[in-house]
Protein backbone atom coordinates (compact mmCIF):
# COMPACT_ATOMS: atom_id res chain seq x y z
CA UNK A 1 0.00 0.00 0.00
CA UNK A 2 1.11 3.21 -1.02
CA UNK A 3 2.51 5.71 2.01
CA UNK A 4 0.48 9.05 3.06
CA UNK A 5 0.16 11.28 5.26
CA UNK A 6 -1.67 11.39 8.72
CA UNK A 7 -5.00 11.56 8.04
CA UNK A 8 -5.34 11.30 4.46
CA UNK A 9 -7.01 8.42 3.03
CA UNK A 10 -4.59 5.60 1.74
CA UNK A 11 -4.62 5.03 -2.19
CA UNK A 12 -4.74 1.33 -2.65
CA UNK A 13 -2.17 -0.28 -5.03
CA UNK A 14 -0.78 -4.02 -5.78
CA UNK A 15 1.34 -5.32 -3.63
CA UNK A 16 4.26 -4.42 -6.26
CA UNK A 17 4.49 -2.99 -9.26
CA UNK A 18 5.04 -4.78 -12.52
CA UNK A 19 7.95 -4.00 -15.01
CA UNK A 20 8.23 -0.80 -16.92
CA UNK A 21 9.01 -1.27 -20.84
CA UNK A 22 7.67 -3.58 -23.40
CA UNK A 23 7.00 -7.52 -22.12
CA UNK A 24 7.61 -9.76 -25.38
CA UNK A 25 4.84 -11.98 -23.97
CA UNK A 26 2.50 -9.41 -23.54
CA UNK A 27 2.61 -8.69 -26.82
CA UNK A 28 2.17 -12.42 -28.11
CA UNK A 29 -0.75 -12.45 -25.68
CA UNK A 30 -2.61 -9.14 -27.28
CA UNK A 31 -1.34 -10.33 -30.81
CA UNK A 32 -3.28 -14.04 -29.71
CA UNK A 33 -6.27 -12.44 -28.90
CA UNK A 34 -6.29 -9.45 -32.01
CA UNK A 35 -6.15 -12.63 -34.08
CA UNK A 36 -8.99 -13.92 -32.50
CA UNK A 37 -11.01 -11.29 -32.56
CA UNK A 38 -10.11 -10.10 -36.34
CA UNK A 39 -11.17 -13.80 -36.68
CA UNK A 40 -14.55 -13.31 -35.09
CA UNK A 41 -15.78 -10.16 -37.29
CA UNK A 42 -14.32 -11.63 -40.47
CA UNK A 43 -16.41 -14.67 -39.93
CA UNK A 44 -19.10 -12.62 -38.76
CA UNK A 45 -19.52 -11.12 -42.62
CA UNK A 46 -18.57 -14.22 -44.17
CA UNK A 47 -21.61 -16.11 -42.54
CA UNK A 48 -24.17 -12.51 -43.10
CA UNK A 49 -23.22 -12.84 -46.82
CA UNK A 50 -23.77 -16.70 -47.30
CA UNK A 51 -26.38 -16.72 -44.91
CA UNK A 52 -25.45 -20.02 -43.55
CA UNK A 53 -22.36 -21.27 -41.41
CA UNK A 54 -19.24 -22.73 -41.99
CA UNK A 55 -16.95 -25.00 -40.26
CA UNK A 56 -14.53 -21.73 -38.67
CA UNK A 57 -17.35 -20.74 -36.73
CA UNK A 58 -16.56 -23.98 -34.19
CA UNK A 59 -13.01 -22.22 -33.94
CA UNK A 60 -15.01 -18.78 -32.83
CA UNK A 61 -17.04 -20.69 -30.72
CA UNK A 62 -14.13 -22.38 -29.01
CA UNK A 63 -12.51 -18.91 -28.43
CA UNK A 64 -15.28 -17.42 -26.84
CA UNK A 65 -14.90 -17.55 -23.14
CA UNK A 66 -11.48 -16.16 -23.25
CA UNK A 67 -11.09 -14.08 -26.23
CA UNK A 68 -11.75 -10.71 -24.34
CA UNK A 69 -11.36 -11.52 -21.08
CA UNK A 70 -7.86 -11.93 -21.64
CA UNK A 71 -7.91 -8.59 -23.49
CA UNK A 72 -9.31 -6.72 -20.91
CA UNK A 73 -6.96 -8.53 -18.30
CA UNK A 74 -3.33 -7.65 -19.89
CA UNK A 75 -5.20 -3.97 -20.45
CA UNK A 76 -4.96 -4.16 -17.03
CA UNK A 77 -1.64 -5.30 -16.12
CA UNK A 78 0.67 -1.79 -16.24
CA UNK A 79 -2.04 0.23 -14.66
CA UNK A 80 -0.53 1.03 -11.51
CA UNK A 81 2.24 2.59 -13.22
CA UNK A 82 0.11 5.47 -14.87
CA UNK A 83 -2.37 5.35 -11.46
CA UNK A 84 0.59 7.29 -9.96
CA UNK A 85 -0.09 10.26 -12.40
CA UNK A 86 -1.86 13.48 -11.91
CA UNK A 87 -5.34 13.87 -13.05
CA UNK A 88 -4.95 15.90 -15.58
CA UNK A 89 -1.99 13.62 -16.99
CA UNK A 90 -4.31 10.34 -16.14
CA UNK A 91 -7.53 11.59 -18.05
CA UNK A 92 -5.23 12.61 -21.20
CA UNK A 93 -3.22 9.51 -22.00
CA UNK A 94 -6.35 7.05 -20.73
CA UNK A 95 -9.66 8.81 -21.63
CA UNK A 96 -9.05 11.44 -24.09
CA UNK A 97 -6.56 9.75 -25.87
CA UNK A 98 -8.62 6.37 -26.70
CA UNK A 99 -12.36 8.28 -27.25
CA UNK A 100 -10.50 10.95 -29.66
CA UNK A 101 -10.02 7.65 -31.57
CA UNK A 102 -13.36 6.68 -30.94
CA UNK A 103 -14.99 9.62 -31.95
CA UNK A 104 -13.20 9.84 -35.22
CA UNK A 105 -13.54 6.18 -36.44
CA UNK A 106 -17.76 6.09 -34.92
CA UNK A 107 -17.53 9.38 -37.05
CA UNK A 108 -16.31 7.32 -39.78
CA UNK A 109 -18.85 4.13 -39.54
CA UNK A 110 -22.12 6.50 -38.82
CA UNK A 111 -21.47 9.03 -42.35
CA UNK A 112 -21.23 5.93 -44.47
CA UNK A 113 -23.91 3.41 -42.64
CA UNK A 114 -25.83 5.22 -40.19
CA UNK A 115 -26.47 8.42 -42.05
CA UNK A 116 -27.01 6.72 -45.40
CA UNK A 117 -29.80 4.61 -43.59
CA UNK A 118 -31.33 7.68 -41.74
CA UNK A 119 -31.74 9.67 -44.66
CA UNK A 120 -33.09 6.57 -46.79
CA UNK A 121 -36.01 6.28 -44.36
CA UNK A 122 -36.26 9.93 -43.79
CA UNK A 123 -35.25 10.93 -40.54
CA UNK A 124 -35.46 14.62 -39.51
CA UNK A 125 -32.22 16.71 -38.80
CA UNK A 126 -32.71 16.19 -34.82
CA UNK A 127 -32.73 12.43 -35.39
CA UNK A 128 -29.36 12.22 -36.83
CA UNK A 129 -28.44 14.39 -34.75
CA UNK A 130 -29.34 12.33 -31.61
CA UNK A 131 -28.30 9.17 -33.25
CA UNK A 132 -24.79 10.78 -33.48
CA UNK A 133 -24.78 11.57 -29.97
CA UNK A 134 -25.96 8.32 -28.92
CA UNK A 135 -22.99 7.20 -30.21
CA UNK A 136 -20.70 8.80 -27.71
CA UNK A 137 -22.85 7.51 -24.59
CA UNK A 138 -23.55 4.27 -25.90
CA UNK A 139 -21.13 2.07 -28.41
CA UNK A 140 -23.04 0.25 -30.89
CA UNK A 141 -20.82 -2.64 -33.29
CA UNK A 142 -16.94 -3.77 -33.03
CA UNK A 143 -15.75 -0.38 -31.37
CA UNK A 144 -17.31 -0.75 -28.49
CA UNK A 145 -13.81 -2.25 -27.04
CA UNK A 146 -12.03 1.15 -27.69
CA UNK A 147 -15.43 2.80 -25.80
CA UNK A 148 -14.80 0.39 -22.88
CA UNK A 149 -11.31 0.85 -21.94
CA UNK A 150 -10.92 4.92 -21.03
CA UNK A 151 -14.59 3.57 -19.16
CA UNK A 152 -12.59 1.16 -17.11
CA UNK A 153 -9.43 3.34 -16.59
CA UNK A 154 -11.68 6.16 -14.89
CA UNK A 155 -13.83 4.22 -13.00
CA UNK A 156 -10.49 2.18 -11.85
CA UNK A 157 -8.66 5.76 -11.04
CA UNK A 158 -12.13 6.91 -8.88
CA UNK A 159 -11.98 3.69 -6.75
CA UNK A 160 -8.28 3.42 -6.11
CA UNK A 161 -9.22 4.00 -2.30
CA UNK A 162 -11.77 1.43 -1.90
CA UNK A 163 -10.26 -1.85 -0.90
CA UNK A 164 -9.41 -4.47 -3.99
CA UNK A 165 -11.91 -7.11 -2.05
CA UNK A 166 -14.49 -4.89 -2.65
CA UNK A 167 -14.18 -3.68 -5.60
CA UNK A 168 -13.60 -6.91 -7.14
CA UNK A 169 -16.38 -9.09 -5.24
CA UNK A 170 -18.76 -6.33 -6.67
CA UNK A 171 -17.38 -6.39 -9.95
CA UNK A 172 -17.88 -10.73 -10.19
CA UNK A 173 -20.72 -10.06 -8.47
CA UNK A 174 -22.29 -7.78 -11.56
CA UNK A 175 -20.33 -10.32 -14.16
CA UNK A 176 -22.58 -13.60 -12.55
CA UNK A 177 -25.95 -11.31 -12.86
CA UNK A 178 -25.00 -11.28 -16.63
CA UNK A 179 -27.08 -7.39 -17.09
CA UNK A 180 -28.95 -6.84 -19.67
CA UNK A 181 -29.86 -3.72 -19.40
CA UNK A 182 -30.08 -2.28 -22.98
CA UNK A 183 -27.10 -0.02 -22.35
CA UNK A 184 -23.75 -1.46 -23.91
CA UNK A 185 -22.25 0.53 -21.38
CA UNK A 186 -23.33 -1.13 -18.51
CA UNK A 187 -23.98 -4.60 -19.84
CA UNK A 188 -20.07 -4.47 -20.90
CA UNK A 189 -19.10 -2.71 -17.60
CA UNK A 190 -20.74 -5.64 -15.45
CA UNK A 191 -19.35 -8.02 -18.06
CA UNK A 192 -15.92 -7.37 -18.45
CA UNK A 193 -14.49 -5.22 -15.83
CA UNK A 194 -13.98 -7.79 -13.56
CA UNK A 195 -11.11 -9.24 -15.80
CA UNK A 196 -9.90 -5.69 -16.25
CA UNK A 197 -9.22 -4.84 -12.44
CA UNK A 198 -7.94 -8.35 -11.80
CA UNK A 199 -5.27 -7.37 -14.72
CA UNK A 200 -4.43 -3.96 -12.50
CA UNK A 201 -4.44 -5.94 -8.81
CA UNK A 202 -2.61 -9.03 -9.90
CA UNK A 203 -0.41 -7.96 -11.91
CA UNK A 204 2.69 -8.90 -9.79
CA UNK A 205 1.30 -12.58 -10.00
CA UNK A 206 0.79 -12.89 -13.68
CA UNK A 207 4.28 -11.90 -14.14
CA UNK A 208 5.58 -14.26 -11.84
CA UNK A 209 2.95 -17.11 -13.06
CA UNK A 210 4.94 -16.11 -16.50
CA UNK A 211 8.26 -16.76 -15.25
CA UNK A 212 7.49 -19.81 -13.80
CA UNK A 213 6.15 -20.82 -17.04
CA UNK A 214 9.14 -19.42 -19.13
CA UNK A 215 11.62 -22.12 -16.97
CA UNK A 216 8.83 -24.69 -16.76
CA UNK A 217 7.59 -25.85 -20.55
CA UNK A 218 6.76 -29.48 -19.75
CA UNK A 219 4.32 -28.11 -17.04
CA UNK A 220 3.25 -25.14 -18.99
CA UNK A 221 2.17 -27.71 -22.45
CA UNK A 222 0.81 -30.18 -20.13
CA UNK A 223 -1.93 -27.06 -18.50
CA UNK A 224 -2.79 -25.97 -22.21
CA UNK A 225 -3.52 -29.07 -23.28
CA UNK A 226 -5.68 -29.80 -20.00
CA UNK A 227 -6.87 -26.36 -20.13
CA UNK A 228 -8.05 -27.30 -24.30
CA UNK A 229 -9.87 -29.83 -23.66
CA UNK A 230 -11.73 -28.78 -20.44
CA UNK A 231 -12.57 -25.57 -22.21
CA UNK A 232 -13.59 -27.78 -25.37
CA UNK A 233 -16.05 -29.84 -23.56
CA UNK A 234 -17.55 -27.07 -21.69
CA UNK A 235 -18.42 -24.98 -24.96
CA UNK A 236 -19.70 -28.47 -26.70
CA UNK A 237 -21.93 -29.11 -23.36
CA UNK A 238 -23.16 -25.29 -23.91
CA UNK A 239 -22.51 -24.72 -20.57
CA UNK A 240 -19.79 -21.60 -21.34
CA UNK A 241 -22.56 -18.57 -20.80
CA UNK A 242 -23.37 -19.84 -17.29
CA UNK A 243 -22.96 -17.51 -14.02
CA UNK A 244 -19.66 -18.60 -12.00
CA UNK A 245 -18.36 -20.67 -15.40
CA UNK A 246 -17.97 -18.24 -17.38
CA UNK A 247 -16.22 -16.57 -14.74
CA UNK A 248 -14.02 -19.32 -14.38
CA UNK A 249 -13.48 -20.27 -18.11
CA UNK A 250 -12.53 -16.46 -18.17
CA UNK A 251 -9.59 -16.74 -15.62
CA UNK A 252 -8.59 -20.43 -16.91
CA UNK A 253 -8.59 -19.29 -20.87
CA UNK A 254 -6.65 -15.66 -20.16
CA UNK A 255 -4.00 -17.88 -17.72
CA UNK A 256 -3.85 -19.87 -20.82
CA UNK A 257 -3.00 -17.12 -23.65
CA UNK A 258 -0.79 -15.96 -21.39
CA UNK A 259 1.10 -19.40 -20.38
CA UNK A 260 0.85 -19.85 -24.28
CA UNK A 261 2.37 -16.26 -25.28
CA UNK A 262 5.31 -17.45 -23.07
CA UNK A 263 5.71 -20.26 -24.80
CA UNK A 264 5.75 -19.00 -28.53
CA UNK A 265 8.38 -15.82 -27.10
CA UNK A 266 10.43 -18.53 -26.85
CA UNK A 267 10.10 -19.21 -30.56
CA UNK A 268 11.72 -16.88 -33.35
CA UNK A 269 9.97 -17.28 -35.89
CA UNK A 270 6.82 -16.24 -34.09
CA UNK A 271 7.80 -12.36 -34.26
CA UNK A 272 5.05 -11.58 -36.52
CA UNK A 273 2.67 -12.52 -33.86
CA UNK A 274 4.55 -10.38 -31.50
CA UNK A 275 4.59 -7.17 -34.04
CA UNK A 276 0.71 -8.15 -34.50
CA UNK A 277 0.11 -7.91 -30.12
CA UNK A 278 2.07 -4.32 -30.91
CA UNK A 279 -0.33 -2.82 -33.18
CA UNK A 280 -3.79 -4.56 -32.19
CA UNK A 281 -5.58 -1.14 -31.70
CA UNK A 282 -4.80 -0.39 -34.77
CA UNK A 283 -5.98 -3.70 -36.13
CA UNK A 284 -8.89 -3.28 -33.98
CA UNK A 285 -10.13 0.13 -35.43
CA UNK A 286 -9.47 -0.70 -39.18
CA UNK A 287 -10.13 -4.71 -38.90
CA UNK A 288 -13.85 -3.83 -40.47
CA UNK A 289 -13.04 -1.90 -43.36
CA UNK A 290 -10.58 -4.24 -44.50
CA UNK A 291 -12.40 -7.23 -43.85
CA UNK A 292 -15.01 -5.78 -46.34
CA UNK A 293 -13.00 -5.35 -49.11
CA UNK A 294 -11.41 -8.86 -48.67
CA UNK A 295 -14.17 -10.92 -48.31
CA UNK A 296 -15.97 -9.66 -51.31
CA UNK A 297 -12.67 -10.22 -53.24
CA UNK A 298 -12.64 -13.83 -51.87
CA UNK A 299 -16.13 -15.20 -51.95
CA UNK A 300 -16.62 -15.80 -55.50
CA UNK A 301 -13.07 -17.59 -55.88
CA UNK A 302 -13.02 -19.46 -52.32
CA UNK A 303 -16.06 -21.49 -51.65
CA UNK A 304 -15.91 -23.45 -48.68
CA UNK A 305 -16.83 -20.79 -46.19
CA UNK A 306 -14.32 -21.68 -43.11
CA UNK A 307 -11.29 -21.84 -45.69
CA UNK A 308 -12.98 -18.23 -46.89
CA UNK A 309 -13.19 -16.80 -43.57
CA UNK A 310 -9.71 -17.94 -42.35
CA UNK A 311 -7.81 -16.92 -45.24
CA UNK A 312 -9.61 -13.54 -45.07
CA UNK A 313 -8.93 -13.21 -41.40
CA UNK A 314 -4.74 -13.35 -42.17
CA UNK A 315 -5.44 -10.51 -45.34
CA UNK A 316 -7.62 -8.74 -43.21
CA UNK A 317 -4.54 -8.22 -40.57
CA UNK A 318 -2.41 -7.66 -43.07
CA UNK A 319 -4.45 -4.92 -44.85
CA UNK A 320 -5.11 -3.46 -41.35
CA UNK A 321 -1.34 -2.44 -40.74
CA UNK A 322 -0.71 -1.85 -44.18
CA UNK A 323 -3.20 0.51 -44.13
CA UNK A 324 -2.01 2.02 -40.69
CA UNK A 325 1.26 2.40 -42.21
CA UNK A 326 0.56 4.11 -45.26
CA UNK A 327 -1.91 6.13 -43.79
CA UNK A 328 1.05 7.72 -41.38
CA UNK A 329 2.54 8.61 -44.48
CA UNK A 330 -0.23 10.91 -45.44
CA UNK A 331 -2.52 13.63 -44.29
CA UNK A 332 -4.77 10.97 -43.25
CA UNK A 333 -2.11 10.15 -40.25
CA UNK A 334 -4.49 12.09 -37.82
CA UNK A 335 -6.78 8.93 -37.85
CA UNK A 336 -3.94 7.09 -35.81
CA UNK A 337 -1.82 10.33 -34.13
CA UNK A 338 -3.67 12.57 -32.00
CA UNK A 339 -2.52 16.26 -32.79
CA UNK A 340 -0.59 17.42 -29.38
CA UNK A 341 -2.83 20.47 -29.52
CA UNK A 342 -5.76 18.24 -28.86
CA UNK A 343 -3.95 16.91 -25.57
CA UNK A 344 -4.72 18.12 -22.48
CA UNK A 345 -1.01 18.53 -21.24
CA UNK A 346 0.22 21.15 -24.13
CA UNK A 347 3.61 21.05 -22.96
CA UNK A 348 6.49 20.11 -25.66
CA UNK A 349 7.54 16.71 -25.47
CA UNK A 350 10.84 15.56 -24.13
CA UNK A 351 13.74 14.50 -26.21
CA UNK A 352 12.94 10.94 -27.43
CA UNK A 353 8.93 10.66 -26.02
CA UNK A 354 6.99 8.93 -28.82
CA UNK A 355 4.08 10.69 -30.12
CA UNK A 356 0.75 9.78 -28.34
CA UNK A 357 -0.50 7.43 -31.12
CA UNK A 358 -2.36 3.52 -31.25
CA UNK A 359 0.63 1.81 -31.51
CA UNK A 360 1.60 2.46 -28.09
CA UNK A 361 3.11 0.28 -25.33
CA UNK A 362 0.80 -2.46 -23.46
CA UNK A 363 -2.39 -0.56 -22.83
CA UNK A 364 -2.26 0.02 -19.60
CA UNK A 365 0.79 2.02 -19.48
Amino acid sequence: MASHAAGETPVVQPIAQPPKGRVEWVDYAKGICIFFVVMLHVNDVVQERAGRAGWLEEVVTFARPFRMPDFFLIAGLFLANAMRRPWRRYLDAKVVHFFYFYGLWMTLQFAVFNLQYLVRHDASALEIALAYLRRWIDPVGPLWFIHMLPVFFLVTRLTRRVPPWWIWLGAAALHSLQLRTGSKVMDELGSRYVYFYSGYVLAPYVFRIASWAHARVWATLGYLACWGIVNALVVMAGWAALPFVSLALGYVGALAVILAAVMLSRLSWTEPLRYLGQSSIVVYLGDFWVALIVVRALEPVIPDLGACALISTLLTVIGTIVMWRVALRTPARFMYERPRRLRLDAAPPSRGEPAPTLAAPALGE
